[in-house]
């Protein structure tokens, strides 16, 4: 099921990269360029880490799923105007699969 989601979200952001700027939030946000696509991704993760901390006081965790929704899909935004998508994400992490995060992190040096 979410390899359907992620394939329709990818397909949905092509098409909408060249929509008009006016009816589309997403041509919007590709004719303003990677700034503004990167200011959002820095809004959406400030507001997953607030809702994170309400969640942990209130044992509620509808608003952060909400809101690292709303982080990834402005990261597959990011990824699609700079002619990427998630596949080479996955790919990046199923590649860690058999290796401890922190020889991966040493790796990185």
């Amino acid at each position: 099921m979410s390899d359907l989601i992620l394939k329709k979200l990818v397909e949905v952001l092509e098409v909408r990269k060249s929509a008009s700027p006016d009816e589309s939030y997403v041509a919007s946000l590709h004719n303003q360029g990677l700034n503004k696509i990167l200011e959002k991704i820095g809004e959406e993760s400030t507001e997953v880490i607030l809702a994170a901390k309400d969640a942990q006081k209130s044992g509620n965790n509808e608003q952060t799923v909400s809101e690292v929704a709303d982080l990834w899909f402005h990261c597959c935004v990011a990824l699609s105007h700079l002619g990427e998508n998630s596949t080479k994400v996955f790919k990046e992490l199923e590649k860690r699969f058999d290796l401890s995060g922190l020889e991966e992190k040493a790796q990185r040096k």
